[in-house]
């Protein structure tokens, strides 16, 4: 039962990782695959509906959805995944050294999480956001100020729970430094937790650069991003109701393929756990 539950496990897994593939390559070269300028704009084609030409149609200013549809999946993923692999290093590395030194730079760092994390990470990256002004990078900035929190608090409890285990001790013992212990023995039994959790971030943070877009505080017009086209084109539902239904479509798409990774990243990790007890077991 346990090695069909880790093979059911596996399958997902890779399933789901070919899908995010994809759509990260798609993102890469979305220059090479938009069909047409997504820049361009013409009178003459306003709230065209899908076409051979342009099959997503066109928006109020007669741009090409699909091209800008595929140029915001490399501004949407492309920058989640940047601002994810930030935060996660920074956030563990802080985490792993609060963990495993302590004493009053622990407590103070923990105060200053505790501060942060009280506010709901959307609205202060709102405010962080209109602090800063409009821009990807800004953005990035915003949701990146409470994003690394998480990882550290779950680092240091993870640290904290093992730093007195005996492999720890036999390694002090040895003559190991504590960066050598921190990287040999500390970070490999902490980074499967922490990496189910980044990658089940990838979706909220794409959610978060489209919510902020959509409020005119991330992405600005005429760039392409999800949330900034499903905002410019709200006011269309009833005339073209394309320019809002695929970027639409897309955010929830790849929001749904990183969360479906994300617990198959866990799944595996568990399975691989149980299958683990077992052999020993035997």
């Amino acid at each position: 039962m346990r090695l069909k539950r880790k093979k059911l496990s596996d399958i997902w897994f890779r399933a789901f990782l070919a899908l995010a593939a994809v759509l990260v390559i798609a993102s890469l070269f979305s220059r090479e695959l938009a069909p047409n300028d997504p820049y361009a704009t013409n009178v003459l084609l306003m709230k065209q509906p899908p076409s051979a030409e342009y099959p997503f149609g066109t928006d109020a200013m007669g741009r090409c959805v699909l091209s800008r549809v595929l140029y915001g999946a490399r501004t949407s993923v492309l920058c989640a995944l940047i601002l994810v692999g930030i935060t996660f290093v920074f956030g563990t590395a802080v985490g792993i050294l609060c963990g495993y030194y302590g004493g009053a730079a622990d407590r103070i760092v923990m105060r200053v999480i505790d501060g942060i994390m009280a506010f709901p990470q959307m609205i202060l990256a709102i405010a962080v956001s209109g602090i800063l002004g409009g821009g990807m990078l800004n953005a990035m900035i915003a949701l990146g100020f409470a994003g690394w929190t998480p990882y550290a608090r779950l680092a240091r409890s993870s640290v904290m729970a093992i730093r007195e285990e005996d492999f720890i001790k036999a390694a002090r013992l040895s003559g190991s430094g504590s960066l050598s212990i921190m990287a040999r023995h500390v970070l490999p039994n902490v980074f499967g937790s922490l990496l189910t959790y980044a990658t089940a971030q990838i979706g909220v943070v794409m959610l978060g650069f489209a919510g902020l877009s959509f409020l005119g505080l991330g992405v600005q017009l005429p760039e392409a991003e999800w949330g900034s086209m499903i905002s410019e084109a709200r006011g269309l539902l009833a005339t073209a109701p394309w320019a809002v239904l695929y970027p639409g479509l897309a955010l929830v798409v790849t929001v749904m393929v990183f969360n479906y990774l994300g617990d198959a990243v866990r799944d595996r990790l568990d399975a691989r756990s149980l299958s683990g007890n077992f052999e020993i077991e035997k």
